[in-house]
């Protein structure tokens, strides 16, 4: 456990961002991390990397979630080919125009409200937050000239940040079971005492609102808007969209009629399941655990002990055949059919399911190094008790940037900061919520971040071009959270 553990994330995120080859950055991190853990040997290292990329599928749940990453594109062809999506923006246009009409809306506004104000409501996973948003805004956003970029950032920051805020989900859950092992008797108290302090996630969700109701924007954000409103480009030029165009330009089949249910029945059915195989597979766990609760704390406590990847992945496949069941019913398209656009929405983000291969093995190899660990050490040797809130703040930043996960980081970080916290006579929620929100701060801002990979992804947007645009923003909330972890750090001691 040495400083030569950073290098690996650090120098994948510099490339990613300098080159925008996302895929070779990657891959040479996980080439370095290997060669380090192998004393510099330039062979054994390479055939461990490789081996690396295999070991990936080793673990169920990753390999459940390449899965979900392909298939989320067969849905995606289903829904846009059906008429569902027309059908929606149908919908919405006639909404809005008739709220203009009576001069009650600006239509740019009202959709970005939308698009926000979904990807708070669907706070059961970030993933699925993500994903939705994308799908349901994407061709209205193209449609009103509003760059990819804004759509990216708008998913990226409504998504984890709801989720965190809102403890009846997997996020809760999970930091529940953390607070759990860390002696805490309550620890849902616990988690919703600290929500008023998590300032972050607040500021990040409310920066979005005042931007969309301004229309002000500032940075790269700004240039990008400039652009698609000049230009009537929604994309920069040497842009590479995370999504081929091959799925994102497909149109309604010729001899149906649009209809918006047909987009809405899938997406909700995939969005509910979530919630209910979460139970599901917890079930039996938390009923073991708590034998005399009742069914609501029961289903409560099943939710952080039940398999998000499972979850995620049946959700998916029992959305794709509600869908098939749907349009078969209608006649909109035959089995045979259903069957191709299924491989060609597949085949459209196989790109995407290997990022995921690569994001997992480089995570891999920094647990390896024992990244996150190394930069928690150094930091909590030199911690005050007047800093601590602010310091967590950062140190989780820096994690979750390097390693890319927010999940990672509450595990490393809570199991620290919180018995550094109550030794050192520091307000616990104050230093929970600061470890929590430095977390979704670090991955808000990593190109490396699977929330920040798939928000590309869904918005359809060059990767590096929502990094850039979406990090000032990030650094602008981040460093008002700073500052008041730092005053309330001096004043509540």
């Amino acid at each position: 456990m040495t400083i030569l553990s950073l290098a690996p994330p650090l120098i994948a995120i510099i490339l990613a961002i300098r080159t925008k080859q996302v895929f070779i950055s990657l891959l040479f991190g996980i080439w370095l991390g290997w060669i380090i853990l192998h004393g510099g040997n330039l062979l054994t290292g390479s055939f461990a990397t490789v081996q690396a990329l295999v070991d990936v599928f080793q673990d169920e749940g990753n390999t459940r979630t390449v899965m979900f990453c392909a298939l989320v594109g067969a849905l995606i062809v289903f829904i846009q080919k059906s008429g569902g999506v027309e059908g929606f923006i149908n919908v919405v246009n006639r909404w809005m125009l008739k709220r203009e009409a009576n001069g009650k809306t600006n239509s740019r506004v009202t959709v970005q409200l939308l698009a926000w104000l979904t990807g708070i409501l669907i706070f059961v996973e970030s993933s699925i937050s993500v994903l939705t948003v994308g799908a349901l805004y994407r061709p209205i956003f193209d449609k009103m000239g509003i760059p990819r970029e804004k759509l990216a950032y708008i998913a990226d920051s409504s998504s984890a940040p709801a989720c965190i805020l809102m403890p009846f989900n997997a996020w809760g859950a999970f930091i529940m079971g953390l607070l759990l092992t860390q002696g805490f008797e309550n620890p849902l108290s616990t988690l919703l005492q600290s929500m008023v302090y998590n300032f972050y996630p607040i500021l990040a969700l409310l920066l979005v609102l005042t931007l969309i109701l301004t229309q002000k924007d500032f940075g790269p954000m700004e240039k990008a808007e400039k652009r698609a409103r000049e230009e009537g480009k929604l994309l920069s030029d040497d842009a590479v969209p995370m999504m081929s165009s091959d799925i994102t330009l497909l149109q309604t089949k010729t001899t149906i009629t649009p209809k918006a249910f047909n987009m809405i029945i899938p997406i909700v059915t995939m969005v509910l399941m979530m919630p209910i195989l979460l139970i599901y597979t917890g079930w039996e766990t938390a009923l073991a655990e708590l034998p005399n609760a009742t069914g609501l704390q029961t289903a409560l406590l099943a939710i952080g002990k039940g398999s998000g990847s499972t979850a995620v992945l049946v959700a998916v496949i029992t959305s794709i055949l509600i869908s098939m069941i749907l349009y078969k019913v209608q006649g909109v398209f035959g089995i045979r059919e259903m069957v191709e656009l299924s491989l060609e929405g597949i085949a459209a983000l196989l790109p995407l399911a290997l990022l995921m291969v690569l994001a997992f093995a480089i995570g891999a190899v920094c647990k390896e190094l024992q990244t996150g660990l190394y930069i928690a050490t150094v930091a909590k040797s030199w911690l005050s008790p007047a800093l601590v809130p602010a310091i967590v703040f950062l140190v989780s930043s820096i994690i979750a940037f390097s390693t890319g996960t927010s999940w990672g980081t509450f595990a490393i970080m809570i199991a620290i900061a919180m018995p550094m916290a109550e030794t050192m006579g520091v307000n616990v929620h104050l230093t929970l919520a600061a470890a929590l929100g430095g977390g979704i701060f670090g991955d808000h801002c990593s190109p490396i971040s699977d929330t920040t990979i798939l928000s590309s992804m869904a918005s359809a947007s060059d990767h590096i071009d929502h990094v850039k645009t979406q990090m000032p923003y990030a650094l602008a909330m981040g460093g008002i959270s700073v500052v008041l972890y730092l005053i309330l750090g001096i004043t509540t001691l």
